[in-house]
C-alpha cells in the first residue's frame, strides 16, 4: 500500500474539533451540550447579507476575478477607511476565508525551512498552515499571569536566526482575547525593521474591542508598508463563518504580485460569499453596537463565574470572544473528553477546547482551556453551572490556589 505524505503525518488534528466524535455520542445518548469549544457565534447574521443571498438574480454562477469581485474590493476600501486604513484596490486580494489568506501569505513571503515567530498560545491552525507551507513556527511564550501580554522584545531577539523571516500576531487575540496596545505594536515595528522581517497580523476580531480600549492596526504603523501583511475575514465580524470570505492585504507590490499567482492557481473565491460580503459592508452601526454590548455582557458573566470557582483563574480579556482559564485539573485533554464521555448534570454537559493544542508543547496547556463565550447568557448560565459541578467531582481534580501558583 502506498504511503501517505510526511506533511500529512505531521499535520496536527484540530484541538477544537478532535472531540467531536465524543460530542456526537453524548448527543445520541440524549445529553444537551453547550458548545464553548469553537468560535461559532449564535449572533444572527445581518439581514442585509441574507437579503443579498436571497435576491441573487444570477443566471450563471461564474468565476470571479482571481483577486475577487472588483465592486466588492472597491467597497472594502471604504470599510477600511472607517478605521483610518488607506488602501487601493491593488492592495487587496479576496480569499476563501482568513485561512486561505494566511496560507497564501506564508507561501508568498517565506521559503520552505524559513522560520516565523508567533507568541503562544496561538490559533491552532497556524501550525497546520505552516506545515503546508514547509515553514517552521518558533513560539514565544506569553503567560496567563499577565493576561497573555506581548512577551518582552528581548525574548524575540533570542530566537531570531538567519532563517527568521516573519513575526505573526493575532490582534485581538484568539485564543486569549488579549488586545495588543499601540506601544506593543511599535516595539514589533522596530524589531521588523531592525531585522528586515515581515510582520503578519490576523485582525479578524477588530470589531470586538472592549472597555474603551483602542483598536490599533499594524496598518497604522508608519514607514513599514513593505513589511506588513494583514489577514482579515468576515466570519466573526458579521457572524458569517460559513460564507468563507477573507482578505489578504499588503502595500508591498512584490508580495501582492506573488500572492496573485497563488490566487490564480485556486481560480477564485466563492461568488455567493462575495455577494453577501459586499452587501454586509452597509450593515448599520447599530448592529455592531448591539453585538458588542452583548459580548461584553457575556464576557463579564463568564469571567466572573470562572473566577468564583474554587481553584480557577481567568484573566479578563479585552477583545475577541474568547478567554483562557486555568482549571484545577490534571490534564485538559482528559478533562474535556471526560465532560463529554462521563459527565451529566441534569442531562447537560459543556464542550471546551483543551489548551494543549494552542501551545507548541502540550504540557504548557495541561491545566488550561479556551472558552468561547459565543452563546446567549441563558445558555452560558447553564454552561457555567455544568462546569462548576464538573470541577467538584472530576476524578483528576488537582486543587491549588491559582492566585499563588498560576500555571507556568
Amino acid at each position: 500500500m502506498p504511503n501517505v505524505s510526511e506533511k500529512g503525518k505531521h499535520m496536527p488534528a484540530s484541538p477544537i474539533r478532535k472531540l467531536v466524535p465524543y460530542a456526537e455520542k453524548a448527543k445520541q445518548e440524549g445529553r444537551k451540550i453547550y458548545h464553548l469549544n469553537i468560535g461559532q457565534p449564535d449572533i444572527e447574521t445581518p439581514s442585509i447579507m441574507m437579503d443579498a443571498i436571497h435576491n441573487i438574480g444570477l443566471k450563471v454562477v461564474e468565476y470571479s476575478h482571481s483577486a475577487g469581485i472588483e465592486s466588492y474590493r472597491r467597497k472594502l476600501i471604504s470599510y477600511y477607511q472607517k478605521y483610518q486604513i488607506a488602501l487601493g484596490i491593488e492592495d487587496i486580494i479576496v480569499t476563501t476565508g482568513g485561512s486561505e489568506a494566511i496560507e497564501i501569505a506564508m507561501m508568498s513571503c517565506l521559503n520552505e525551512g524559513d522560520e516565523i515567530i508567533i507568541p503562544e498560545p496561538f490559533y491552532a491552525n497556524y501550525n497546520g498552515f505552516s506545515i503546508q507551507a514547509g515553514v517552521k513556527v518558533v513560539p514565544i511564550f506569553s503567560s496567563i499571569k499577565n493576561g497573555f501580554a506581548l512577551p518582552p522584545i528581548e525574548e524575540f531577539k533570542k530566537v531570531i536566526t538567519p532563517k527568521t523571516k516573519a513575526i505573526m500576531i493575532c490582534n485581538p487575540n484568539n485564543p486569549t482575547g488579549y488586545l495588543y496596545s499601540k506601544e506593543e505594536l511599535q516595539s514589533l515595528k522596530k524589531l521588523a525593521l531592525d531585522h528586515d522581517l515581515f510582520l503578519f497580523a490576523d485582525e479578524v476580531y477588530r470589531e470586538f474591542c472592549y472597555d474603551d480600549r483602542e483598536y490599533f492596526s499594524i496598518m497604522h504603523l508608519k514607514d513599514l508598508d513593505n513589511n506588513i501583511v494583514l489577514v482579515d475575514s468576515i466570519s466573526k465580524r458579521y457572524s458569517a463563518c460559513g460564507a468563507r470570505i477573507g482578505a489578504l492585504i499588503s502595500k508591498n507590490k512584490e508580495v501582492m504580485s506573488v500572492a496573485m499567482k497563488f490566487a490564480q492557481a485556486r481560480l477564485s473565491p466563492p461568488t455567493f460569499g462575495q455577494i453577501a460580503a459586499e452587501a454586509a459592508i452597509d450593515t448599520p452601526d447599530e448592529y455592531f453596537q448591539k453585538v458588542k454590548s452583548e459580548y461584553v455582557a457575556r464576557r463579564n458573566y463568564v469571567v466572573e463565574q470562572l473566577n468564583s470557582m474554587e481553584g480557577v483563574f481567568c484573566p479578563k480579556p479585552s477583545g475577541a470572544f474568547y478567554c483562557m482559564a486555568q482549571l484545577p485539573i490534571d490534564d485538559s485533554d482528559k478533562f474535556c473528553q471526560w465532560l463529554l464521555e462521563k459527565f451529566n448534570h441534569n442531562g447537560q454537559t459543556v464542550m471546551l477546547a483543551p489548551a494543549t493544542g494552542f501551545y507548541s508543547k502540550p504540557e504548557l496547556g495541561r491545566k488550561e482551556v479556551r472558552i468561547a463565550y459565543v452563546l446567549n447568557l441563558e445558555d452560558l448560565k447553564h454552561a457555567m453551572e455544568c462546569l462548576r459541578e464538573a470541577l467538584l467531582i472530576y476524578p483528576g481534580r488537582a486543587v491549588e490556589n491559582p492566585r499563588e501558583a498560576v500555571s507556568q
